[in-house]
């Protein structure tokens, strides 16, 4: 299966990128730069693993956060080297095996992102339990 991506420099650093639906992202200056989208892009894939696997498991969740830093390498191209990945789940009665569950499935079998950031990073997971959230 193919994906097509065009991207359009706009101005000095930065570019648009549309996909073939008219998704759209802008990369650079005081958006968010390649690199970066790299770890929104790993947030995002496995998000939507863990919801999905939550969701067939009929766990009550109410809502999600995942947070993602990452460590590049000091020589060029300056590739990830270590990723921590931090998932923050909201609801009640949320047992903490089916999150260990969704997340492992997720790093280990079902993200694409996940599987090719580990050619070159060492990708930690943890996750919180909260109860309702408060906005």
């Amino acid at each position: 299966m193919a994906t097509n991506i065009k991207v359009t420099w706009k101005k000095e650093n930065v570019f648009s990128a549309e996909n073939e639906a008219g998704g759209k992202a802008e990369l650079g200056g005081i958006n968010i730069r390649p690199m970066q989208m790299i770890l929104a892009s790993l947030a995002g894939c496995t998000g939507v693993d863990v919801v999905n696997i939550l969701k067939k498991k009929r766990v009550n969740f109410k809502d999600i956060e995942i947070k993602v830093s990452g460590k590049r390498a000091d020589t060029h191209p300056k590739v990830y080297t270590d990723i921590h990945v931090t998932y923050l789940i909201w609801g009640e009665g949320i047992k903490e095996k089916d999150v260990e569950q969704a997340i492992k499935l997720s790093e280990d079998k079902y993200c694409s992102v996940s599987a090719m950031l580990k050619s070159t990073a060492k990708i930690h997971s943890d996750y919180k339990i909260f109860g309702e959230k408060n906005d």
